[in-house]
């Protein structure tokens, strides 16, 4: 039934070459017991994998029946594993969240045949542990454990048994009760194949075969053995398997899939809930973030449009002289007077301040920096939402009495004090001496222009201390309204018309402008909200897919013995994976579940607090459900394949 032509296989550890075998040539007869023996680095464990189609040669054949079994693919293998090898292993591999009639149900289920349960608790009864059958392997001893794995290689009524030190954890009792079974196994017809270092335990076998350096020194024989038809066997269920009904009849259920995806999440259960947590604050994030955007957003707008949406700004135009344009102001300018008329205008102004700018150079200590300087009125801090976010503004008394008070903006306050608190310190501002008492909110950069790179002094103070300027140059004027804008702007017209005399044609010598960049920073503002949401949402959900594959990558290493054993009963790589991938989705599914409702309660919890309106709408919990289960496939999938390329061999020994 089984033989071997010159079998050569070489493991590489590094760069040491280690020939496990070399120039194997075996045959098994159906219904032999054999015992391999030989000592540690013998190779007599590397030729059980290679007989037990776990591991293939490098070089030579191997013909189970009249098949030449080395040149089938892996899967091809692993359903011929399942369906003509039984294996007993000196560590039992029993899967230790299982009750001993799970475990012994395993390889039906990878042959598709999981509703012969029957059959199951049959051998568990042959092997004379039906009261156990419902006891996880850390209930039961030693000897118990290794009838139960005795009964898993038997379930789906293999025609070989290959036992590797199958007594070598167990007591002299529980010794002979092995061998008794397996004895009993080989007079029924079943081929056995043992590997062992013990004397007793080969002297059961009808034939040992003694092997050393990765040869056959001796190949004994005695008594005789129960033939049987195996050989016919072996090649008849070999074309049943092989062929396309078989392999479509024995896929693994999803069911069984999702039950052993379940079991396992069960099991750990600390590391499937942060690897839920991950998700769920993630799907969490994007629900909230999305319920409350809208609502955010019209907040936002209404309090930039109340800081600020309805200004005006008046400026001084330029005269032309043969088309070309003079300096502005050379036409009309405003004066500390032109400010106190248009304040006058209270049906339709609610606020004004003038403004003068220049450069300025500032010192503190050994520290300098040339910045803008503007003077300003003291409802400049309202007008321009400039109220500073440390200290305070100058009050109007210090614009009457010209105070040397200033207040800077946030890169002059690095670049002249570093972490240092400025407010109180005294600096020179174009050689005159100035106190600090407030630093400007952060506004960032607008286009190549840096807004914080700035100071702001009182308007008398800049005009005849600093820059020595008799006229302003702008006024900024808040309208009542954003829908008295235009009344205001024809008011303030009129008004610097009537003041200075100008005619119709002398119009273009000011211009009054509505603050546009008010309007570009909500727009930008919006703009910038809505990308920091999902920003906010798709990093929340990268984490937790991140998370979720350190987790699936730790349960990898965990399991990797597991995954050795599954291998060996029938697994092939196509049912690691998914089982694997299912955990991850099961997983990713659960936490977008639980995240759906916390996000709820988030932006219900915000509205009731911040007064924002609020909307779940279905689009974004299936937005949601979709993203954690796109993040469960994709950050599931690698742990899941490298589960499912993981040699059976080095699995097995994995410690």
């Amino acid at each position: 039934m089984i033989e071997l032509k010159n079998i050569y296989k070489t493991y590489h550890m590094g760069k040491v070459e280690v020939k496990a075998l070399q120039g194997i040539s075996l045959a098994i007869s159906p219904g032999e017991f054999v015992a391999i023996m030989g000592p540690s680095g013998s190779g007599k464990s590397t030729l059980m994998h290679i007989l037990g189609l776990l591991d293939r040669p490098d070089t030579g054949e191997y013909y189970l029946g009249k098949r030449m079994v080395n040149e089938l693919f892996d899967d091809e293998l692993s359903a011929v594993r399942n369906r003509l090898v039984g294996f007993v292993f000196q560590q039992f591999h029993l899967l230790p969240r299982m009750t001993a009639l799970e475990n012994v149900i395993l390889p039906l289920v990878y042959m598709g045949k999981r509703h012969l349960k029957e059959k199951a608790k049959e051998k568990i009864n042959e092997v004379g542990l039906a009261d156990r059958m419902n006891h996880r392997p850390n209930e039961l001893s030693g000897g118990q454990q290794q009838r139960i794995a005795i009964a898993r290689s038997l379930v789906n009524d293999p025609l070989i048994i290959m036992a590797d030190e199958p007594t070598g954890n167990l007591d002299s009792k529980s010794q002979e009760e092995i061998m008794a079974i397996l004895k009993d196994l080989n007079q029924k017809g079943k081929t056995i194949i043992i590997i062992t270092h013990e004397k007793e335990v080969a002297s059961h076998a009808k034939r040992v075969i003694h092997m050393r350096d990765g040869r056959i020194i001796s190949d004994d024989k005695s008594g005789v053995f129960m033939k049987s038809s195996g050989e016919n066997q072996a090649d008849k269920i070999i074309d049943v398997v092989l062929s396309k009904s078989e392999r479509k009849a024995r896929e693994t259920e999803f069911f069984d899939y999702l039950r052993q995806a379940g079991v396992a999440m069960v099991t750990h259960k600390m590391r499937s809930f942060l690897s839920i947590l991950g998700i769920l604050i993630g799907v969490a994030a994007v629900i909230a973030m999305l319920a409350i955007g809208t609502g955010a957003k019209e907040s936002i707008e209404q309090q930039l449009a109340s800081l600020g949406s309805n200004l005006l700004v008046v400026r001084p135009g330029s005269s032309r002289v043969h088309g070309v344009a003079m300096e502005a102001g050379t036409v009309t300018r405003f004066t500390l007077q032109d400010v106190a008329d248009i304040a006058k205008l209270s049906d339709v102004v609610n606020s004004v301040s003038p403004s003068v700018t220049g450069r300025g150079q500032m010192v503190y200590a050994n520290k300098n920096w040339n910045t803008r300087v503007e003077g300003v009125g003291a409802d400049y801090a309202t007008l321009r939402a400039s109220s500073p976010a440390v200290g305070r503004f100058f009050t109007e008394d210090e614009v009457k009495m010209r105070s040397r008070v200033i207040v800077l903006g946030a890169t002059v306050v690095r670049e002249l004090f570093g972490d240092a608190n400025p407010i109180g310190e005294t600096i020179k501002l174009n050689l005159v001496n100035f106190k600090v008492i407030g630093i400007l909110p952060v506004k960032g950069a607008s286009t190549f222009h840096d807004q914080d790179d700035t100071a702001v002094i009182p308007v008398t103070t800049a005009m005849f201390r600093v820059f020595g300027k008799e006229y302003v140059d702008s006024i900024y004027v808040e309208a009542k309204s954003a829908d008295s804008l235009d009344i205001a702007q024809k008011e303030v017209s009129s008004l610097i018309i009537k003041q200075h005399r100008l005619n119709k044609d002398g119009e273009d010598s000011f211009q009054i402008r509505n603050m546009a960049d008010i309007k570009n920073t909500l727009e930008a503002t919006t703009k910038t909200m809505s990308l920091l949401l999902g920003s906010i949402a798709a990093i929340s959900l990268l984490v937790g897919g991140i998370g979720i594959m350190n987790i699936m990558l730790v349960s990898v290493s965990e399991r990797t013995r597991e995954i050795g054993l599954r291998k060996a009963i029938g697994a092939n790589n196509k049912d690691i994976l998914v089982q694997f991938l299912i955990e991850a989705i099961l997983m990713s599914f659960l936490g977008g579940l639980f995240g759906i409702l916390l996000g709820t309660g988030i932006a219900v919890l915000i509205t009731l607090f911040a007064g924002w309106a609020v909307k779940v709408s279905s689009s974004s919990i299936i937005l949601a459900t979709t993203f954690s289960l796109v993040i469960g496939v994709v950050f599931g999938l690698w742990p899941a394949q490298k589960a499912s390329r993981l040699d059976p061999i080095e699995a097995l020994r994995y410690e």
